[in-house]
């Protein structure tokens, strides 16, 4: 039996992100993916960095948001030095564009609204606007800067940081289906891969929607980590005469431009279970946003197309944290926060793994919530180190 100090189940941007970083605390570390890492819901993101929240129930995971985007610098430099690749990071900002019937009242609402969450956000002018992206519809009404805001390109930087945890001596495995826990009494000693056993002081469920694939005569992940998948299409386009320079948002949806000229537009949320069909009525869904924020993108090409399943939870809120099965902590349900909240989940698991706490508050994420039992204490008040 070969033994380790942590199996983390799931090799998306999470797992691979968590594994990476206890790998720097020279800890044995196996990465188990049921296919080939890294390419399910973190293949198919956008890569947006942006701790806002776009919808009510987003408010919770505000200053978790704004962690993870002050650690990303320090996160992608760490990667792109121990892998040699790079992640492709950008931190040009975002603008919030206001359609009709929407106005200035809208704007100034989302402004206020940042601001008091502490996040920057200013009023712009039209006339600014048409001068940093010319293409933009002229029908616009207003519009707001979240001069903060970046962007990654998720498939670069998956592949970034699996190099990077394989090069810190992490064991990767693909193709790797986990069947089970292994347990005694009430402690989880580490994993079984088919009719392998594998031992771990610490296993971390990382699996995104497939949590409940893992075991299903084991009732630990309906309690821990009730994901579910929810499916987003996505689309890339390669413009003729358009060159946008920066994330633009409306209601309907949203553009991100990559470095070699494409535009990928998003998204879709569909609770149709574990299907990843792209649709005729997604992609004219998406279309129709896109053509409504940068109408000259009708002559444009259509390269490509593709859908992913998000890890929702109950709450659409993460799940992360140990559980009462000593050495059994969860790390998942991201939702569409997954590559932005990668580089705080793996300072948040180190924390617990290495030090038993962690400095930043994150109860209101406790596995412990969808159980009938109560939660932990809350971790110490938040500072800047893990």
């Amino acid at each position: 039996m070969k033994i380790f100090d942590v199996a983390i189940i799931g090799g998306g941007v999470i797992g691979a992100s968590i594994a990476f970083e206890l790998a720097e605390k020279k800890l044995r570390v196996v990465l188990l993916d049921r296919q080939q890492p890294g390419q399910e819901a973190s293949w198919a993101a956008a890569g947006m960095l942006s701790p806002g929240p776009h919808l009510p129930g987003d408010l919770p995971l505000v200053p978790l948001g704004q962690e993870s985007l002050r650690l990303y610098p320090q996160f992608v430099a760490a990667v792109e030095e121990a892998s040699g690749k790079s992640a492709a990071y950008a931190r040009h900002g975002a603008l919030e564009i206001f359609l009709p019937p929407r106005g200035e009242a809208e704007r100034d609402k989302l402004v206020s609204e940042y601001r008091g969450l502490g996040l920057a956000a200013e009023p712009v002018s039209l006339d600014t606007v048409r001068q940093w992206e010319k293409t933009i519809n002229p029908a616009m009404r207003a519009a707001a800067w979240l001069p903060e805001e970046g962007t990654v390109e998720p498939r670069a930087l998956m592949d970034a940081v699996l190099t990077a945890a394989r090069r810190r001596g992490v064991e990767i495995r693909s193709d790797c289906p986990v069947t089970g826990l292994l347990r005694e009494h009430d402690r989880c000693t580490g994993v079984v891969v088919g009719s392998e056993k594998i031992a771990a002081a610490h296993v971390v469920v990382a699996a995104g929607c497939f949590c409940g694939e893992i075991a299903r005569d084991d009732d630990l992940f309906a309690r821990y980590a009730p994901t579910r998948p929810v499916r987003g299409q996505m689309l890339a386009l390669r413009p003729d005469g358009v060159n946008l320079q920066r994330v633009v948002r409306a209601g309907r949806g949203y553009l991100v431009p990559r470095r070699d000229g494409r535009i990928i537009v998003g998204s879709t949320l569909e609770n149709v279970g574990f299907d990843k069909r792209v649709t005729a009525g997604g992609i004219r869904q998406m279309l129709d946003a896109a053509l409504e924020m940068l109408p000259d993108l009708a002559g444009a090409e259509l390269v490509e197309s593709w859908a992913g399943l998000r890890p929702g939870t109950p709450d659409d809120l993460p799940i992360l944290g140990p559980t009462d099965v000593e050495g059994l902590l969860i790390a998942t349900g991201h939702y569409r926060n997954g590559i932005l909240l990668a580089p705080v989940t793996a300072k948040l698991v180190r924390g617990w793994i290495v030090n038993g706490r962690t400095t930043f508050e994150a109860g209101a994420f406790s596995p412990l919530r969808f159980s009938s039992r109560r939660p932990q204490e809350s971790p110490k008040s938040m500072s800047r180190g893990t």
